[in-house]
């Protein structure tokens, strides 16, 4: 699958990347509410995001948590992105050193792939391009690379009375990229689910909470930590969980 790239960014929405790019130069992060990323992510072609949400409920267990947790679901695909097009990869194990994921690292994790029709909808490219932009943005233009290695997941983790679900079972990490979005999705009847951003000292420098669809966090990997407290139900007789997108960057 091959997305081309549009036209011109419209300038209606310059002026929120300007402000996502100058938080980012002065934090290492920014966080957006959903109400101003809808308008800036429909400068790239979003729509339909009933349809997008509601795949959430067809991903598969993640098996490879050496906690024994069964909490995680999830599905994930990579692409090349490029100023010219949006190329998905073909599907690949996700891989990271146990430098970055003491859990879980170190061992190939084969996760069932994006469903097709959510890897080229609407909403999945219209993310993918304005992470693009603004990784771009924030690179120095000698240091650009000709093509990025994004990694797309989808994840939904769900608590049960007695169960927290962990969001980051690795604790306070880097994930060894280049940058990191986080977009909410839905959350339904969960508490909690607070992300903390630390800097290289482990100080404290920022918290926030993803809570309704589309609030978005953007971080500079290379700069800060970050980690999300556990969900637990607010009510144990429903189900309760929090779905994201994760899209990571790193130089091709």
């Amino acid at each position: 699958m091959t997305q081309q790239r549009p036209g011109p960014f419209p300038s209606a929405e310059s002026t929120s990347l300007d402000s996502m790019v100058d938080i980012l130069r002065e934090r290492g992060f920014t966080f957006t509410r959903g109400e101003a990323m809808r308008p800036f992510l429909e400068g790239f072609g979003f729509a339909d995001w009933p349809r997008f949400a509601e795949s959430w409920n067809r991903l598969g267990l993640d098996r490879y948590m050496a906690d024994g947790g069964r909490y995680r679901k999830r599905r994930y695909a990579t692409y090349a992105l490029s100023e010219a097009r949006i190329e998905r990869k073909r599907h690949q194990p996700h891989y990271q050193s146990r430098d970055y994921n003491l859990l879980n690292g170190g061992i190939e994790r084969w996760f069932g792939p994006v469903e097709d029709a959510i890897a080229t909808h609407p909403a999945m490219i219209a993310i993918l391009r304005a992470a693009h932009l603004l990784a771009l943005r924030m690179t120095p233009a000698p240091t650009q690379p000709d093509s990025w290695h994004a990694e797309v997941h989808q994840f939904r983790i769900e608590a049960q009375a007695g169960h927290t679900g962990q969001p980051t079972p690795e604790g306070m990490h880097r994930d060894g990229v280049d940058w990191v979005l986080v977009l909410m999705v839905n959350r339904e009847n969960v508490a909690s689910g607070v992300t903390s951003i630390h800097n290289d000292q482990r100080q404290e420098i920022g918290t926030f909470t993803l809570e309704k669809p589309l609030d978005t966090a953007l971080v500079d990997d290379h700069r800060v930590y970050h980690g999300v407290t556990p969900v637990e139900p607010i009510d144990p007789a429903r189900p309760a969980y929090r779905d994201v997108l994760v899209v990571t960057l790193r130089h091709a």
